[in-house]
């Protein structure tokens, strides 16, 4: 059976409706792009990659985004995230692999901004460059550190916008395992209409955390129902982890993002996660309606904001819990099957067996 995303099967998570390609690059300006490494040896199996997010298409360091971090859980290894929450700001593309590739993708990223501009380590300062990571161990030699700098840079540099992300065993997440099956990247959107405008919020996932058994899809007990059916499950880490992503146009400070990145976890909590002891669960968010000069011309600097005491913040409030919780799910039902490192082997989500199960749970209800 073919891979198709969560909403192609005429299932949808909320009400409120998608952008066009239901993906964080429904957000005007944000691209996204994916190297992936897939590659045996005969002493490894490379089974990882990197993901590059770009907040908008011009120089992210010199006209930075307002932005946020929230951690569900902290068992992760990022850089960056202390100044982000202190300045507020993104100045860098959000990249994404794992454990072990951390520091050579922000080499990678650093290399690449130095080479857009020449004043970055000199008259213009230092840079902060965000990197996350989930650890894909079982299917990947991760040891062998074979995400190189030049990866990160060709990431960064096929990154595309106003079309849907790769998603499923793509990228960072070609290594990764979600609730015993595979897991990887996913994507969703959601569209809200602001004074006449519509704007998006958009968010990527790259995930590797859950139990088998935990799996949860539209509040239905699937990975119960998996284990019944006496299904081989993947031999992942049950704790894992997960980095969302989460993207805008919609005018926001940074302590508004950190608001609507806490309704992130609400979306991760529906497919039945708990945030083990040894996840990591951490959302970047950032907005790219509302940028700031790296060297304004006047001291005193304005910007728009969304009104919060009306109904609007809590709409954006339902996009990230809703657009998390199906791009978990697209990041399941894309991905394929998987050989890898010392012969593990993990298995894509059994749709032949979910969809049934989903379409007579919903038929009772």
């Amino acid at each position: 059976m073919s891979r198709k995303r969560f909403r192609d099967y005429g299932f949808a998570v909320g009400k409120l409706p998608t952008g066009k390609h239901n993906s964080i690059t429904d957000v005007p300006g944000v691209t996204v792009g994916h190297v992936t490494l897939h590659t045996d040896t005969q002493d490894s199996s490379v089974r990882t990659g990197v993901t590059a997010i770009l907040p908008h298409g011009g120089n992210v360091f010199r006209e930075k985004v307002a932005a946020a971090s929230y951690v569900i859980n902290g068992f992760g290894k990022t850089t960056g995230l202390v100044q982000v929450n202190e300045l507020g700001t993104v100045e860098s593309p959000i990249m994404l692999t794992n454990t072990f590739s951390v520091p050579a993708v922000t080499e990678g990223a650093l290399q690449y901004m130095m080479d857009v501009d020449a004043g970055i380590g000199e008259q213009a300062g230092s840079i902060n460059i965000v990197t996350g990571e989930c650890n894909d161990r079982l299917l990947n030699d991760m040891r062998g550190l074979h995400v190189r700098p030049k990866h990160a840079v060709e990431a960064i540099r096929q990154a595309a916008g106003d079309r849907p992300v790769a998603e499923g065993a793509v990228g960072a997440g070609t290594g990764m395992v979600c609730f015993g099956c595979k897991g990887g990247i996913g994507s969703s959107s959601r569209r809200i209409t602001i004074s006449g405008k519509d704007c998006h919020i958009g968010v990527l996932v790259l995930t590797n955390f859950g139990r088998a058994e935990d799996l949860t899809i539209l509040g239905q007990p699937v990975g119960a129902h998996l284990r019944d059916k006496a299904m081989e499950r993947g031999r992942g880490n049950n704790d894992g982890s997960i980095i969302i992503v989460l993207g805008t146009d919609v005018p926001m400070d940074a302590r508004q993002l950190r608001r609507v990145a806490k309704r992130a976890g609400i979306g991760l909590a529906r497919t039945g996660s708990i945030a083990h002891h040894g996840s990591g669960d951490i959302v970047i968010a950032f907005s790219n309606g509302n940028r700031f000069q790296h060297e304004p011309e006047v001291d005193l600097v304005s910007s728009t904001i969304l009104r919060e005491d009306g109904p609007l913040m809590s709409e954006c409030f339902r996009a990230a819990a809703d657009a998390t919780e199906e791009a978990i799910y697209n990041s399941l039902f894309m991905a394929e099957s998987t050989r890898g490192h010392n012969g593990s082997e993990v298995q894509a989500l059994s749709v032949e067996i979910v969809l049934p199960f989903l379409n007579n749970m919903q038929g009772k209800q």
